[in-house]
């Protein structure tokens, strides 16, 4: 009996099937997207047991073969909450995820076996985080999320000329100020700093044992930085790095690192310390439209480049909208800044798994 996502054969010995990834499936997944040239950090197989075990999601990840080799992938995930309703995402908590292909045969075969796999699930969307809209019919959000990146050069002062004089005379002021960078991966640390800003944003924190996840798939390709002034930490992040690329992902400051420019020195030293060790590209991550972090990452100099969000949807259903600036969740943020950070931090994960 045929999977609900296996794509027909057509009888041919050339046509593309589609199948669902397998834990052994591993290390043929990613030598395929390190392989291809357009794919990503978050298409990395990694994230498949972090969606599963961590967030008790169902991940539903797509291969397209040709004669025994690997033409395409899609890293699907399945959502469903009582809060936030059904969704089929590639992929939550990520940038980037959508179908990756290297010829029009398997990206359409792909996206074939999403939809027919979103209507088995009885899902209200199918949702392909993508960079460019190209899919006819379908709905594109735009506008709303922009990511932000440029080069690294390999020589100090040409990064910090780079960086526009204002933002950079705060920079330079922040090397004087006795704050230390730390590449100490203290995971305890970083969720105290983390999980309080985040809380102070009205938002809810993923779980410690998510970052946990994150380092143990990814050991050689995240690390953590942690800024402290004297011992006393100020501010931290977790940084991932893909090809030539590092990505500060998550990172988060406590009240004072506004005060002695932590935060600042913080971006600063991810960005000399990769371009030391060859990094040529610093991605400063994806930001909302009139949020403080996209006016943050443009006073660094960065120039959001818009996300073009794709959404195939069922009969009568609506893009979903979770974004923080809906009004219908005013209320809800205003009393999580409230919280005191020990419930915030037992509620958070609960509520979290449905947003992504």
């Amino acid at each position: 009996m045929r999977s609900a996502v296996e794509a027909p054969h057509h009888g041919a010995r050339d046509a593309v099937t589609v199948r669902p990834a397998q834990d052994a499936d591993a290390s043929v997944w990613d030598t395929f997207v390190h392989a291809t040239s357009h794919s990503t950090f978050f298409h990395r197989f990694g994230w498949r047991r972090i969606f599963r075990d961590v967030f008790r999601l169902e991940p539903h990840y797509l291969i397209a073969e040709k004669n025994g080799s690997v033409t395409g992938v899609l890293p699907l995930v399945y959502q469903k909450s009582l809060l936030f309703g059904r969704a089929l995402i590639a992929a939550p908590f990520c940038v980037e995820g959508g179908p990756l292909a290297i010829d029009d045969e398997s990206r359409a075969m792909l996206d074939q076996s999403a939809i027919s796999l979103m209507r088995n699930l009885k899902s209200g969307s199918l949702e392909f985080r993508s960079r460019k809209a190209t899919r006819a019919g379908w709905v594109a959000r735009k506008g709303l999320y922009a990511t932000f990146s440029r080069k690294l050069s390999s020589d100090d002062e040409e990064n910090l000329l780079a960086i526009p004089r204002k933002q950079r005379a705060v920079v330079r002021k922040t090397l004087k100020g006795g704050l230390c960078s730390h590449d100490d991966g203290e995971i305890d640390v970083f969720f105290r700093i983390y999980s309080e800003s985040v809380r102070n944003l009205g938002t809810p924190v993923f779980p410690k044992r998510y970052f946990i996840a994150l380092r143990e798939a990814f050991p050689d390709d995240s690390d953590i930085l942690v800024i402290r002034h004297g011992t006393e930490p100020m501010s931290a992040v977790m940084n991932f790095y893909f090809r030539d690329t590092v990505m500060p992902y998550y990172g988060g400051g406590r009240k004072a690192a506004r005060r002695n420019g932590a935060n600042d020195f913080l971006y600063w030293e991810v960005m000399r310390r990769a371009a030391t060790r060859g990094y040529r590209r610093f991605d400063f991550g994806r930001s909302k439209a009139e949020t403080g972090a996209f006016a943050f990452k443009k006073n660094w100099g960065f120039e959001p480049e818009w996300l073009e969000y794709e959404y195939f949807l069922s009969p009568g259903a609506a893009v979903p909208d979770k974004n923080p600036n809906n009004p219908k969740y005013a209320a809800m943020i205003a009393t999580w800044k409230r919280l005191p950070l020990p419930i915030a931090n037992v509620i958070g994960p609960f509520l979290v798994r449905g947003l992504g």
